[in-house]
């Protein structure tokens, strides 16, 4: 491996634990203003210094995130369907690997979709942007979409897409948590992040997937609803980090999302008094 590819690498998967909290905002490319995201760099901003790196699109990189700030930027490069639309699995790549490097990221990111219509298109995509990447020593995230299909998010389907993205070349996966999961770490011999996925309903559940999903080997989170559809986004942000990087419990986690959510409470009260 080029040394520039790893040095992109420790960027995203910190080098001291060998895991990542990437913040993922890149839904509005088929979602549009989704709840909350509706102004991206409102959004962004009081989180920025916490990720360790943000997933997004180029519009929204450049028009929404201040340059001045050192965040490494995993860029994603497809798309081309909408949620409105029939086939989700129907993307091509979007963005140029020049474009990406005038940006200066540090990973580009597609999503495959195994088993679905455009399966061979999106694969073979991958391949592409592997070639194009490694050329250039920038790593690539492959994301193991499943569309409009919650249903596939099993070990066994989940592990089949999983191998196939490394198996292509991919230096990261992005998936899903599930049962078994551990099963389809052990599988994949590139690093695992899982997607946060649809909000759930407390921002408990989310710090218990976090924590399941590092117990069974994720190497880090991409995780974005939530975190910025919870009321209080920057401490949630701040927990869903201590568990990825300081191995708190999901009590811990939980106690210190409460303690952040009170003061922020106090301060909110004191701004409305005064």
């Amino acid at each position: 491996m080029d040394w520039g590819l790893k040095n992109r690498l420790a960027r995203i998967i910190k080098p001291h634990d060998k895991r990542g909290v990437m913040l993922a905002v890149d839904h509005g490319y088929f979602l549009g203003p989704t709840e909350r995201l509706e102004e991206p760099r409102k959004t962004i901003s009081p989180l920025l210094s916490y990720a360790d790196s943000l997933m997004l699109t180029r519009g929204v990189l450049r028009t929404s995130v201040d340059a001045t700030y050192p965040v490494p930027v995993v860029l994603r490069v497809s798309g081309g369907a909408s949620i409105i639309g029939k086939d989700l699995s129907n993307e091509k790549i979007t963005t140029s690997v020049k474009d990406a490097i005038k940006l200066n990221v540090s990973a580009l990111a597609m999503s495959i979709f195994v088993g679905a219509p455009h399966e061979h298109e999106s694969l073979v995509n991958l391949g592409n942007l592997v070639n194009e990447g490694e050329e250039y020593g920038i790593p690539v995230l492959a994301v193991t979409a499943v569309g409009k299909e919650l249903e596939k998010r099993d070990a066994r389907y989940l592990g089949l897409a999983c191998r196939i993205a490394a198996e292509f070349g991919a230096h990261l996966v992005k998936t899903y948590y599930c049962e078994s999961f551990e099963k389809v770490v052990r599988a994949c011999p590139v690093p695992v992040i899982i997607a946060g996925g649809p909000k759930l309903a407390t921002e408990l559940d989310a710090l218990k997937l976090t924590f399941d999903a590092i117990q069974s080997g994720a190497a880090g989170v991409d995780m974005g609803r939530n975190i910025w559809q919870s009321d209080y986004p920057v401490a949630m942000i701040k927990a869903v980090k201590a568990i990825v990087h300081q191995n708190m419990t999901v009590k811990e986690a939980h106690e210190m999302f409460n303690t952040l959510k009170d003061a922020r409470k106090q301060v909110i009260r004191s701004n409305q008094k005064s």
